[in-house]
């Protein structure tokens, strides 16, 4: 992982709530998605997790190095992943921005 100054660093909590009948689908396409971001350059980390008594609600924690990293995210194999989960959605995914105010471990 690179290493990063807090201030500059972008995170982000993503919840994707999927239709009942297109979980599985969604969760699927979201783990193709793993790979590809991690990959970008700039990216801390990328991770999928699933709410435990909601298996249709699915969390993505994310950062960045900066806004310049941020900006280059997501590239065109990520966004047609992207709008192949859109319509399989129970509602618009909600994008909360967040800071790390913690220190990383050494």
């Amino acid at each position: 992982m690179p290493t990063s100054d807090k201030a500059a660093e972008r995170h982000l909590l993503v919840t994707v709530q999927s239709q009942p009948a297109h979980g599985a689908r969604v969760q699927e396409i979201l783990l193709e998605l793993v790979g590809l971001v991690r990959a970008e350059p700039g990216c801390l980390y990328y991770n999928i997790f699933q709410q435990a008594e909601a298996p249709d609600t699915f969390l993505i924690a994310a950062a960045w190095l900066d806004d310049e990293a941020i900006a280059a995210h997501p590239t065109p194999p990520q966004s047609r992943l992207v709008e192949q989960i859109l319509p399989l959605l129970a509602t618009p995914m909600q994008v909360l921005p967040i800071r790390r105010v913690s220190e990383n471990p050494a």
